[in-house]
């Protein structure tokens, strides 16, 4: 066979990757545009009915030795294990009061990173105003018409029984107002007010407190992400630990999600293997409020320039319609494109049989900008490789079917109209008239850009764009979960001082709080874009200094460094993205390095009881392999690495002309 060089040798070596998955799973695919049966009797196929299997998924897998090399790869970061989550109040936290000042209702607007990180900040609203809170509406799934009548607003995406019960010692919850409130709001007689996202303390207490006292109920209408400013002054600082339970404890995904959630990670998990989880980030609001546009091509590039014209309206954007996305791109604003983190994860040592999880319901850009990823991880799959259509459907519940729109064709003119057309025209002797313009057909306007072959301006969302946006709801939840879970991960993206909450951000945070010793990358994407332009030429050959300077930034992402830089930039934005010191403590033997950082408080005893036993439990367990190394022993790691899988410097299918 002849050899294939150039810029397809990605695409070959993906193909010939997938062909066997493809052959042995036929369930694997895109998920189609609506989760729901056609009719009501309409039964799944004998395929989709088949019990999964991870070992059909995942190809070429080699036994992870436990040594030196593993530990590199995927062992906890040893400076952050003294860092344990601890969000209890530390001084007397008086229950809510029986007598409240009145009702508080929301309605919450926007994704599934806004509405996580507003829930937080509403609760602390309530407990501020001692105010009795409804569950608040969540806008996205209650626009969509004809979803799952089990599940609606709140409950479509968590747990109200348990966020209820969660906090019934920080403040009051009820379902829904009374009955003669109810009135007045459907009548709008009730005040409305519109808080911003860095709305401070006293805004509540020296505007709405008097409101909320005088008509005993006031609506609150949130969309930027937020309403209560991030960093609050020392004396709030238990209100900084109510987010951290708020959004860490009581909002609880609802049981099916969860339930779905652990079994991918199971599936991740078969033969006793790690995964990666990894976010692109490439959301397309993020990339046309930081002017990435030029990033993508075609239509690509309109659709995010459009959406960037709609942000500098809103006066969001400051800046003009037009920018070099390039050098925004050098300035770190841009993502990390999926073939640069693939580099990157090579360059870390991670072999080519590693799972990888794609997060995100939204990837900008469709499968082709992962083509070059998977190409170097053949074993990087999402939802739809690790669930069947049923799972998913079930997680989705029965829902109303969507009626048919037939495109109509254009009415046509009888001979009468035309003539009086030809007769109004202008002077002889007379162009020949245009053709008649070719109809769309139903097939041309299905997909997210289908409007632009016709109009300017973006259409009002139809019923089917409803119903996806409610189902990208939970379809992030999921793979949250997985995120949250897996044993390590590197977002493509995350909020590093500018933007709205993110996917990423979120994830890190929690991931920080529950157990900050796991492997949460936090990589520097300024640094890394100046590294990438350095090897532009030969992207899959770099030196061994190029490689070394990688591993160093992202090693000390790791640790103490990486937190550093975060609490700086990131808390600065979005609390709950960076939650410490406010929501963790330290245990007795932590590192000086770590204390001098934050002004921690000491871990209660009991706390520091629960560690020495699992270290004792540890050191009675330990193997041989978990014994320090000599260099002769991690240089026999390296050569049966070697062995096992192409490394990142002697992989066969890199061609510097790619």
């Amino acid at each position: 066979m002849a050899r294939v060089s150039g810029p397809w040798r990605c695409v070959v070596a993906f193909v010939r990757g997938r062909s066997q998955l493809l052959a042995e799973n036929s369930t694997i695919g895109d998920l189609p545009l609506s989760l729901k049966p056609s009719s009501q009797d309409e039964k799944y196929s004998t395929v989709d009915l088949i019990r999964y299997n991870a070992l059909n998924v995942f190809s070429d897998d080699l036994s992870f030795r436990q040594g030196a090399g593993y530990r590199k790869l995927w062992g906890n970061v040893k400076p952050l294990q003294s860092l344990l989550p601890y969000s209890n109040p530390r001084v007397t936290y008086p229950g809510p009061s029986e007598q409240s000042n009145g009702f508080i209702f929301a309605k919450i607007f926007g994704g599934f990173e806004r509405i996580r990180t507003l829930i937080s900040d509403l609760v602390a609203v309530s407990r501020l105003l001692n105010a009795t809170l409804v569950i608040p509406e969540i806008q996205e799934s209650s626009h969509s018409k004809g979803i799952s009548s089990k599940y609606t607003s709140f409950s479509y995406l968590y747990n109200e029984d348990q966020f209820i019960a969660a906090l019934k010692n920080e403040v009051i919850v009820v379902k829904s107002l009374p009955s003669k409130l109810k009135e007045a709001r459907k009548k709008k007689q009730l005040p409305i007010f519109k808080p911003t996202r860095s709305a401070s303390p006293s805004y509540y207490t020296g505007e709405l407190l008097p409101v909320l006292k005088k008509t005993k109920v006031i609506g609150l209408v949130l969309s930027d992400g937020g309403c209560l400013q991030n960093i609050l002054p020392p004396s709030l600082v238990e209100y900084q630990r109510l987010r951290c339970r708020v959004a860490f404890h009581a909002l609880r995904f609802r049981t099916e999600i969860l339930a779905l959630g652990h079994q991918i990670v199971q599936r991740l998990r078969v033969s006793g293997q790690p995964y990666l989880a990894y976010h692109p980030g490439l959301v397309k609001d993020t990339l046309a409020y930081h002017g990435c546009a030029e990033l993508f091509q075609d239509v690509h590039t309109e659709l995010i320039q459009y959406r960037r014209a709609q942000l500098i309206k809103q006066h969001i954007i400051k800046e003009g319609l037009s920018v070099d996305s390039h050098d925004r791109k050098t300035s770190g604003s841009c993502p990390l494109m999926p073939e640069e983190v693939g580099l990157i994860l090579r360059a870390m040592g991670y072999p080519p049989a590693t799972r990888i999880y794609l997060a995100g319901s939204e990837t900008f850009g469709g499968q082709r900008v992962l083509i070059p990823l998977r190409a170097l991880y053949t074993n990087s799959v999402d939802r739809t490789s690790l669930c069947s259509k049923q799972e998913l459907f079930n997680l989705v519940g029965k829902e109303n079917p969507i009626p048919d729109d037939p495109v109509q064709p254009p009415p046509t003119k009888s001979m009468q109209q035309l003539k009086e057309e030809w007769d109004k025209a202008g002077p002889r002797p007379r162009p020949i008239p245009p053709p008649p313009d070719r109809p769309f057909y139903h097939h041309e306007k299905e997909g997210w850009y289908g409007w632009v072959a016709e109009k300017d301006a973006e259409p009002d969302p139809s019923l089917v764009d409803l119903r996806r946006q409610a189902h990208s709801l939970l379809w992030t939840a999921l793979d949250y979960v997985v995120s949250v879970e897996a044993d390590a991960f590197i977002p493509g993206f995350h909020n590093d001082g500018s933007g709205l909450p993110d996917f990423s951000s979120l994830i890190m945070g929690h991931r920080l709080y529950e157990m900050a010793s796991l492997r949460t990358y936090r990589p520097n994407r300024k640094y890394l874009a100046r590294l990438l332009m350095n090897i532009t030429y030969h992207l899959y050959h770099p030196n061994h200094n190029w490689t070394l300077s990688v591993r160093d930034h992202l090693n000390k992402s790791l640790g103490v460094e990486g937190l550093s830089r975060e609490l700086h930039m990131s808390k600065q934005t979005s609390f709950l993205s960076h939650p410490l010191p406010e929501c963790s403590c330290l245990t007795a033997d932590s590192a000086d390095s770590i204390r001098s950082l934050y002004g921690f408080d000491e871990c209660p005893k009991w706390m520091d009881r629960g560690v020495s036993m699992q270290e004792t439990i540890a050191d009675l367990n330990k193997t041989q392999d978990d014994e320090p190394e000599s260099d002769e022993q991690l240089e026999s790691d390296e050569v049966q690495a070697a062995d096992a899988g192409p490394s990142f410097e002697q992989d066969e299918e890199m061609d510097p002309d790619d």
